[in-house]
């Protein structure tokens, strides 16, 4: 923040702004007091921001105005949260106390605000001391204890949030990249979790933006176009529907709704897919006012729509997803169908209620809403349900910070199915679980005696992993009793920490066992687990206290998957102080490494096998205790993670042009119609044409339609790009791109 007077186009700038936000919040109050409540928070947190100002220059009181803004419409909060959102920086930046503006607006408005002041004051505390436990793991846990007081709180730090993050582009890059990942580690789960959709999707848009700066230009820049292309055939495809629900007497909208840069990204990594095959680009959504006097409940009401509709188009029932009968865990009701257009394009269609779609859209807002005004649904307890989980965990003296944030991400971020006992009861379960999981679902004796499971009559090994509608009867035997081995595949909580209890009095075993773990893995990977293998593996795996790094092998929670790559990094270590520094004397933020600097300047880089970066890709770099460094890309899983945990490890490494010689492993996928001598054509362009070393190739081909990969080195993101672009070239190969290793 800076100080500077305010000049008289500042103060058209503010008050333009206030002129939006009076009109919207008008429309949301109940009567004239709550209104002049809003004003007066205005006029307060006004004065109190007067010639302050952001990174931006522009006035400080904007921010709140925005954030404000956020609140009404995209929550839809009512004049407490507003006036709260208004009032959120006033203690922190100005000689105001909470006391102040409990004289002043009240207690609830005072503690809303005293609740934003402590998330902001722990977000903004860096811990310097890289060896202690996560300071930002507590930090979560903190704000997450606003639950139990009033979730309102949380909802308009998620306000907060998203207007720092539409102006992000004026911080230092290393807080960029610190509040980015915390964001997609926590804030966008959550706001997930809390069902707010339209603050989820613009986060996750701007995370791409500058996670994957080239991805995100590209994807926009095809939506656009494809958008542009098929204006005219989803106007056509919608004009029966419309005359059909016409003439069926409903009283409804149709709205048209395109994937985002964000959810077209994520579908090509988890699928491995092109661009081209995202084939869900376009949506439709049919919301409509159901017909309380026809006898016919709201789903009912959902399936006539969904009747008249495939009536007069195919639809894919693969596609089909019924969150009508089976809500999701946030409260989300919907019935989805794929339908296939006359220009032979697939459309998803989404049927909601008006009440459904407010929920879909401001989430536990709406339903808060629903509920003051007496209007209960068969599913609202999901949403209830939840939050009294979550209480249950946030209150609990046994679970530490990093542990609870581990349970609160994956709470957020898990999907449930469901699953059915010998006597046809349903149990739903995180999606991904296994027998045993389900075992201890049932009762902690169950799981612990349990030593196979039969899966709709069939018997299977505990670590089978369920699929909704599965029927799953446990079999058991007196005499058994937990396995460590268990934890390398249990994926529940409670199932874990149940097992964990059973084993929390042997940390001595379990720490051995995990040591003996890692020396059979490093042998057979043909190498000796001596101190310099050791600081090796540690510093690919973020450990910083040895013994806890062994106990984590022993209990399964760190898996070495990728020890092979780890234990090849050894040569790339000089390699890699070559293509990055950072001198001392042009450092003005200790957080930044730019290039420049000498190879001897001790400094290690060592490259992240978990995502492989390039030189060219965007990255990021984890500063271990012993100052070694592990570079990774942006957008990879595991350095968001990392710097949602601990932000101050978080540093900015620059690539340095790097020598033709110097190469690194990459992985291409492709498809396409298999024909006589494409082999031969590939490998020859790829040896001969590019100079490209190929580590390994695995393609196969079946009823004339080959696939697979290529493993090949390369030594930018420049080249590799060359490369995918002449390939897509040759006859025969549809699709081409880089895949994760």
């Amino acid at each position: 923040m800076s100080y500077s007077e305010f000049t008289e186009k500042d103060y058209e700038v503010i008050d333009r702004a206030w002129q939006v936000l009076y009109a919207s919040a008008a429309k949301r109050c109940a009567d004239a007091r709550e209104l002049e409540t809003v004003c007066q928070a205005y006029a307060f947190a006004n004065e109190a921001h007067k010639n302050v100002r952001r990174r931006s220059g522009e006035p400080y009181m904007l921010h709140p105005i925005a954030v404000a803004q956020i609140v009404v419409d995209d929550i839809g909060l009512g004049y407490k949260s507003i006036s709260a959102a208004l009032l959120h920086d006033v203690v922190e930046d100005t000689d105001y106390t909470v006391d102040d503006l409990r004289d002043r607006f009240g207690d609830k408005i005072a503690s809303l605000v005293d609740g934003l002041t402590k998330i902001k004051n722990i977000l903004d505390n860096d811990n310097k001391d890289l060896s202690a436990q996560s300071l930002q793991a507590e930090n979560f846990k903190r704000i997450l204890l606003t639950l139990n007081d009033d979730p309102r709180v949380v909802l308009i730090k998620l306000a907060d949030r998203l207007h720092n993050c539409r102006t992000i582009e004026f911080m230092p890059e290393h807080k960029r990249d610190k509040i980015l990942s915390e964001t997609m580690f926590v804030f966008i789960p959550l706001a997930h979790r809390l069902g707010l959709y339209s603050v989820k999707s613009e986060l996750e848009n701007i995370w791409l933006r500058y996670k994957e700066p080239d991805d995100y230009q590209e994807i926009s820049t095809k939506i656009n176009r494809n958008i542009q292309q098929r204006a005219k055939e989803i106007n056509a495809f919608i004009e029966p529907i419309d005359e059909a629900l016409q003439k069926a007497g409903f009283r409804y909208e149709i709205k048209k709704r395109v994937k985002t840069p964000y959810s077209a990204w994520h579908k090509m990594q988890v699928k491995q897919i092109p661009f081209e095959q995202v084939y869900d680009l376009y949506a439709i959504r049919i919301i409509f006012d159901p017909d309380r006097d026809n006898g016919e409940s709201e789903r009912d009401q959902c399936y006539h729509v969904f009747s008249i509709i495939t009536g007069i188009y195919r639809y894919m029932p693969e596609r089909l997803r019924d969150w009508v009968k089976h809500p999701k865990s946030n409260g989300y009701e919907a019935l989805h169908c794929t339908l296939l257009s006359p220009s032979g394009i697939w459309v998803e269609v989404q049927i909601r209620t008006r009440r459904m779609d407010d929920i879909a859209e401001k989430g536990i807002a709406a339903h808060w809403t629903y509920k003051q005004n007496g209007y209960v649904s068969e599913n609202d307890s999901e949403m209830d349900l939840w939050l009294e989980r979550i209480k249950e965990v946030l209150v609990n003296p046994d679970v530490n910070a990093l542990e609870l944030l581990d349970i609160i991400h994956n709470d957020l971020t898990s999907a449930e199915i469901y699953v059915f006992t010998p006597k046809g009861e349903q149990r739903s379960i995180e999606k991904g679980a296994t027998v045993l999981d389900f075992a201890y679902l049932i009762h902690t004796e169950v799981g612990n005696k349990a030593i196979a499971a039969k899966v709709n009559q069939r018997l299977v090994a505990l670590n089978y992993v369920v699929k909704t509608g599965d029927q799953v009867e446990i079999i058991t035997a007196s005499e058994e009793h937990p396995k460590r081995e268990w934890l390398q595949f249990l994926r529940t909580r409670k199932a874990r920490n149940l097992v964990l209890d059973y084993f929390r009095n042997e940390r001595k075993q379990t720490v051995d066992y995990g040591r003996q773990l890692l020396e059979e893995q490093v042998k057979l990977h043909g190498s000796k687990l001596d101190e310099a293998t050791m600081q090796r593996v540690e510093a690919a795996y973020g450990a910083t206290d040895r013994e806890e790094f062994f106990y984590k092998i022993g209990i399964g929670s760190v898996k070495l998957d990728n020890l092979a790559d780890v234990l090849k990094s050894r040569q790339r270590y000089s390699l890699l102080r070559r293509i990055f520094s950072s001198p001392k004397e042009k450092t003005k933020e200790p957080e930044e490494y730019i290039i420049g600097g000498k190879a001897d300047d001790g400094r290690q880089f060592v490259i992240a096998t978990c995502c492989n970066p390039i030189p060219g890709d965007a990255v990021v770099g984890i500063k271990s205790p012993d100052g070694r460094i592990t570079v990774h890309k942006k957008s990879c899983p595991v350095a968001e993670e990392i710097a949602a945990t601990h932000g101050d490890w978080v540093v900015v490494p620059k690539w340095l042009e790097v020598a033709e010689s110097q190469a690194f492993l990459v992985r291409i996928s492709l498809k396409g119609l298999d024909r006589m001598g494409l082999l031969n054509e590939i490998s020859r362009f790829l040896s001969l044409v590019m100079g490209a070393n190929m580590r390994r190739l695995n393609l196969s081909a079946d009823n004339g339609i080959f696939e697979g990969y290529i493993d090949l080195y390369v030594n930018s993101k420049d080249v590799l790009e060359k490369i995918l672009k002449k390939l897509t070239t040759i006859e025969g190969i549809e699709t081409v791109s880089r895949i994760d290793l």
